[in-house]
């Protein structure tokens, strides 16, 4: 068994996404502590160390990867809340964490800050690619940080994702994130619109597609999300409520730095109308749902 396999490495947060990706450490021979909010999933019970806390994660592993929904949740992973300790609390010297969560590229850089300020690295690392990128270990994955703290980290992210790029400082994997989000968004409206168009029309949207997909309109958007659209295949790979919140911080950054977004506020419209209506827990596809209510018309039947 090489070095690299015999790692000891932590995870915290094994839910849609953060399951296959630990799982992927697992199956290449690491040594995995592991923290999560609710049931811990196979394989991770029978294969894995189940810590009670973030940190005894902390404490056991070397490298401590995150993977929670949001900032809030990130700050409370690494430095607790009342009654209960962080991983901060458990980092020695030389040991790093990673933040593969999307959240506030801001805070990101507070927190990187205060875990530095221990002796420690710190990279941000958000995904995409969502639940289908994460079993089938081929995310993009957008990195913040030191070079050479990246240089340490990138042989396990890459068992996770296939495209493993260090963006620049910390905080500028977040910032990536962000910019992705805005297109991901304003992609699926764009072929919702569409799609809705050509079902309206009296077109069948399931030709109208497959006619799109061999011409300049052709995407990843319009392959996945526009069959999950004609199919009503909505179960979440990445959920409304969680776009919802990437969205919110893309205004939020354009809202500081003087910048105006006027698409990914109506994006951002659209995922709000979804959620209205009892969508949110659906996957982020299910935006076509807003453009159907409004046009009292749906791309094909429930």
């Amino acid at each position: 068994m090489t070095q690299q396999a015999s790692q000891r490495i932590g995870f915290i947060g094994l839910g849609i996404m953060g399951a296959p990706m630990a799982g992927h450490l697992l199956e290449a021979g690491h040594q995995l502590f592991v923290n999560t909010h609710g049931n811990t999933p196979e394989p991770f019970i029978s294969r894995a160390t189940i810590c009670a806390s973030p940190v005894e994660v902390a404490r056991q592993a070397d490298i401590v990867f995150v993977m929670v929904p949001d900032t809030p949740d990130v700050e409370k992973v690494l430095f607790g809340e009342p009654g209960r300790e962080g991983v901060a609390a458990g980092l020695s010297k030389g040991k790093i964490v990673v933040d593969c969560s999307s959240i506030d590229p801001i805070a990101t850089k507070g927190f990187a800050q205060r875990i530095e300020a221990l002796g420690c690295g710190y990279i941000d690392a958000p995904v995409s690619g969502g639940e289908v990128g994460a079993k089938a270990a081929s995310l993009t994955i957008m990195c913040g940080g030191d070079e050479g703290i990246f240089g340490r980290v990138r042989p396990l992210l890459e068992k996770m994702g296939k495209n493993v790029t260090l963006v620049g400082g910390v905080g500028d994997g977040q910032v990536c994130k962000v910019a992705n989000q805005i297109i991901v968004a304003l992609n699926i409206a764009a072929v919702g619109e569409a799609l809705l168009f050509a079902s309206k029309a009296g077109a069948d949207p399931a030709k109208v597609r497959q006619a799109l997909m061999g011409g300049f309109a052709s995407s990843r958007i319009l392959e996945v999300h526009g069959e999950r659209m004609i199919k009503r295949t909505f179960a979440p790979g990445f959920r409304i409520s969680l776009h919802q919140k990437d969205l919110n911080l893309a205004l939020q950054s354009a809202r500081s730095l003087g910048v105006a977004l006027p698409q990914t506020a109506g994006a951002a419209q659209l995922m709000n109308a979804c959620a209205a209506l009892g969508h949110g827990q659906q996957d982020h596809s299910a935006l076509v749902r807003a453009l159907e209510a409004l046009a009292q018309h749906t791309v094909a039947p429930d």
